[in-house]
């Protein structure tokens, strides 16, 4: 029996947030697991930046890019009581809690309600959505899933408010639930071991399509000590090249996209099963893209070839995962590169025509231990190399190698408490880099050469 499905993006509540290409993946490849199962799939996004509604209130448009990133629409709201001792304004991301709640009117005959959640410090953004969901539709299960769902599982089932709440991949688990409300043995289960096998997402339910998000890959071959990957991916699979440019032509040739952002945590890895043999296939279609890599990708695999294929095939926005130039720390943290890597990266990208602004380069500032004086020496090592220094404020992470760590040197309660996860708090900042250093560094960043970090 078909069932009526809603999925819920909820909102961004932080004291600073960019559209950095972001979509709920994850669960728009939901949405179209569950079509192929039969089902009907509605979605409501709070993060949706052109929604009609807002429009209809006189709101203008947050500025947006052709890329595709820009602001969202924003709110000041109080903060929550862990977080009042800070002077910053608090922001709800999105549409208004109104609209919501006039959009789930819509709703009110869904079977069932599915809410994803990203960050594991946004949770009231989650905590809100699912509590106005209750109010409209109190007799609809609720299930939450997500990245904050997995890394802090009891915090949700003990606080979210959601009926049943899902941690790690969820497209098996999803069927096993509606199997268990309703009775119903599912139609199409995808080999996990296989993600070819898994339907396209239903990106149609988007309002306005501007990019597009793409995954070649699940998870991350390496462990870096600050990263959650091999948590919220139990091991590293990859899909065929060529399948990925069908979707891309696809995608293309049905809305008119040219621009994606890959959400890979891996796309560089062991380049001559992957991105080579993909960006020559969009070579030989003669397919027009521009391509945005936000995640920071493994620098050690740029060679001379890679390099000119990225620029000939329309690479725009690339970044790269350096955190720092202090070898002993390099170590420590995985030793997936190294200084040298660096420069022979660099230089191979500018062979093939990049500019200094356009390699951007990311270093992690905050880790437990770590000094003003690292993070400087770090920042001068990317600029003597010729690329772009981009402080990454470290955030704790549940269940990482470093965050036993992380829990013994914060001053915040991150064990109880995500919200104290918020990168923006500098949660592991010591006497050896306080706020103040950090502060100092940005606005040095900014004055010598226009690069800032994320906030």
């Amino acid at each position: 029996m078909s069932r009526k499905i809603l999925l819920i993006n909820p909102w961004i509540n932080d004291f600073a947030a960019y559209d950095f290409w972001i979509k709920p993946l994850g669960l728009l490849y939901l949405g179209g697991l569950l079509r192929k199962n039969n089902h009907q799939v509605h979605f409501i996004d709070c993060l949706d930046p052109y929604h009609p509604l807002m429009m209809r209130k006189g709101l203008k448009i947050p500025r947006r890019y052709s890329s595709g990133d820009g602001k969202f629409f924003r709110q000041v709201i109080p903060k929550p009581d862990a977080l009042k001792m800070y002077s910053r304004d608090y922001h709800r991301y999105g549409i208004l809690p109104e609209i919501l709640s006039a959009e789930l009117k819509k709703h009110r005959d869904a079977d069932i309600v599915l809410v994803t959640s990203m960050m594991t410090y946004w949770y009231p953004g989650v905590f809100e959505a699912i509590r106005i969901i209750k109010e409209e539709l109190s007799q609809t299960p609720t299930v939450l899933g997500g990245i904050y769902a997995t890394l802090c599982y009891q915090h949700a089932v003990n606080f979210s408010g959601a009926d049943y709440v899902i941690a790690g991949a969820g497209e098996k688990k999803i069927l096993q639930l509606l199997q268990k409300i309703f009775n119903e043995e599912p139609l199409f289960i995808p080999d996990e071991d296989d993600l070819d096998s898994y339907p396209y997402p239903a990106f149609d339910l988007i309002k306005k399509i501007t990019h597009l998000p793409l995954i070649s890959s699940r998870g991350c071959p390496f462990r870096c000590s600050y990263c959650s990957s091999h948590i919220l991916n139990d091991k590293f699979r990859r899909r065929n090249p060529v399948k990925v440019v069908d979707e891309i032509e696809r995608w293309q040739n049905k809305y008119g996209v040219n621009n994606f952002c890959f959400y890979d945590d891996a796309l560089l890895v062991n380049p001559g099963e992957m991105i080579a043999p993909l960006l020559k296939e969009i070579k030989k279609r003669n397919l027009s893209c521009h391509f945005h890599c936000p995640n920071g990708l493994h620098l050690r695999e740029v060679t001379e070839e890679l390099g000119k294929l990225f620029y000939s095939s329309g690479f725009k926005t690339i970044r790269f995962g350096f955190e720092t130039s202090n070898l002993s720390r390099q170590q420590q943290t995985g030793g997936k590169v190294k200084n040298e890597e660096l420069r022979l990266a660099v230089n191979r990208l500018k062979n093939a025509g990049y500019k200094t602004d356009e390699i951007g380069v990311y270093l992690l500032c905050g880790m437990p231990g770590q000094s003003a004086g690292e993070i400087t020496e770090s920042i001068e090592f990317v600029k003597k190399c010729g690329a772009k220094p981009m402080l990454a404020e470290y955030s704790p992470i549940p269940g990482t190698e470093m965050w036993n760590e992380a829990v013994d040197c914060s001053p915040f309660d991150i064990q109880k408490e995500p919200l104290y996860h918020n990168n923006s708090l500098l949660p592991c900042r010591n006497n050896e880099f306080s706020f103040n250093d950090y502060t100092k560094l940005k606005k040095k960043l900014k004055n010598n050469s226009g690069v800032g970090g994320v906030a």
